[in-house]
């Protein structure tokens, strides 16, 4: 559960990101959430935080960066907990990019050599799905893993 926690994460950070370059608006809420789990990330795994930052300007590798964050999220609670926060808020308001950056990310783990749990790839499909179906308005789909 923690890997699929991780790469809503990192894929909300990126499609927020993505968007305050664009005229589309982000909720305030999404920034707020996406700065402090950075931050706490930050102080756990700053080279990560680091290779975060510069995406999608400099291409992340997603099978990397969601270990790394998972292991930071197993390491300190707190990174955990802002992390959990993060992926909650993202279930209720994604952002419109969303799915897109979940099915790269998806890509690059089946891709791997590292081994992921079954679950993984049908809990990051769902959440694709219920980010496609959110962002054509259908408010009431969740992420449910």
């Amino acid at each position: 559960m923690i890997l699929e926690t991780a790469a809503i994460a990192i894929g909300t950070i990126i499609a927020t990101k993505a968007l305050e370059k664009t005229t589309e608006k982000v909720t305030e809420s999404l920034v707020d959430k996406t700065g402090k789990f950075l931050v706490t990330l930050k102080k756990q795994s700053p080279h990560t935080v680091a290779a975060i930052e510069k995406a999608p300007e400099q291409p992340l590798d997603y099978d990397k960066t969601v270990r790394e964050v998972e292991s930071a999220a197993k390491a300190n609670p707190k990174v955990a907990q802002a992390m959990q926060d993060l992926a909650l808020l993202t279930e209720n308001n994604p952002p419109s990019n969303l799915a897109e950056i979940l099915k790269e990310i998806k890509a690059a783990v089946e891709k791997s050599q590292q081994s992921y749990p079954s679950t993984f790839t049908q809990n990051i499909e769902k959440a694709i799905n219920a980010a496609q179906n959110q962002t054509i308005d259908q408010r009431g789909s969740t992420f449910n893993f």
